[in-house]
């Protein structure tokens, strides 16, 4: 409908202030002039005549996009528990800091412990004791914050065991894989690729349950992209950064998160499986360190 004598500008919508002011916003986005005037009551939304027929395909395709029906992701209902599932987490590392500074036992924990590629790969325990140890106060300082928020998070949403029994699997899987394939020479400890790999299940998680979603590329792997940004900000740089390690620890976690949305995992909220996947983990922490300090290296 053409409201300017001279031809010169020609109304795409008609109506409520609020609907000029929202296609507006459509145009100005796509960087169309355009101008909103009362007429006859109504309020018109105009455009120059050259640009009618661009602005027209833009609001066309914004109308379309409205129409579509947005899946929702899957609910998540929180667990309880992960305060007490985070308070195991700083007491297994603040105790084996503890006895691995006092050598407990007469055994140096940090050398008996410790990655040891090649030579050590047979060593699984290795995978799981290194998990545990830290080089100074400060290194297990930072492990201990960011793995108890990281934690927690991951608690709320599988629950405290099941979270930190998978925190601990995709952990020392990374490790396990860094022995098979890292130089001769290096040495890592820490707590970090533990935390890697919770950030990767969570990223995990959530992007696997996003894509299937009818939305656009960058909403559907979001959570991908923003878990490789933590990793590039966190895991990365340093001297004595095991960039390997984190890396590995994520890619485990990821994959894991992936597997565990795809099969709905949780399929159950009781106790049991709670209590028995974190049973196990301190089990396996308890094993790995038997086995270590038998095989390991006496206190100098």
């Amino acid at each position: 409908m053409d409201v300017d004598p001279a031809g010169e500008r020609v109304a795409l919508y008609r109506g409520s202030q609020t609907g000029c002011r929202e296609y507006g916003l459509v145009l100005e986005a796509k960087g169309m002039p355009y101008d909103v005037i009362e007429l006859d009551g109504d309020w018109v939304l105009l455009v120059a005549s050259a640009a009618a027929a661009g602005a027209r395909e833009e609001l066309a395709r914004y109308a379309a996009e409205r129409r579509v029906v947005r899946d929702e992701p899957p609910t998540v209902i929180p667990f309880g528990g992960a305060g007490l599932g985070a308070a195991i987490y700083a007491g297994v590392l603040l105790i084996t800091a503890y006895c691995a500074g006092i050598q407990w036992l007469g055994m140096d924990w940090l050398a008996s412990g410790a990655l040891q590629p090649l030579a050590g790969a047979g060593e699984w325990w290795r995978a799981v004791a290194a998990l545990t140890l830290h080089m100074d106060q400060a290194h297990l300082l930072g492990n201990l914050l960011f793995g108890l928020g990281i934690g927690i998070l991951a608690a709320r949403v599988f629950g405290p065991g099941l979270a930190w029994a998978s925190i601990l699997g995709a952990g020392a899987t990374g490790n396990y894989l860094e022995m098979l394939i890292a130089p001769s020479t290096h040495r890592a400890v820490g707590a970090s690729t533990a935390v890697f790999a919770a950030l990767g299940l969570l990223a995990g998680f959530s992007w696997r349950q996003r894509l299937n979603l009818r939305e656009r590329f960058r909403y559907r792997w979001a959570p991908l992209f923003a878990g490789v940004c933590l990793l590039g900000f966190l895991g990365a740089g340093g001297e004595h950064v095991d960039v390997l390690g984190h890396v590995l620890g994520f890619a485990t976690g990821i994959a894991l998160g992936w597997t565990y949305a795809r099969a709905r995992v949780p399929r159950s909220r009781g106790y049991a499986l709670q209590l028995g996947a974190g049973g196990a983990s301190l089990g396996l922490i308890v094993a790995a360190w038997i086995l270590a300090l038998r095989h390991g290296v006496p206190a100098p």
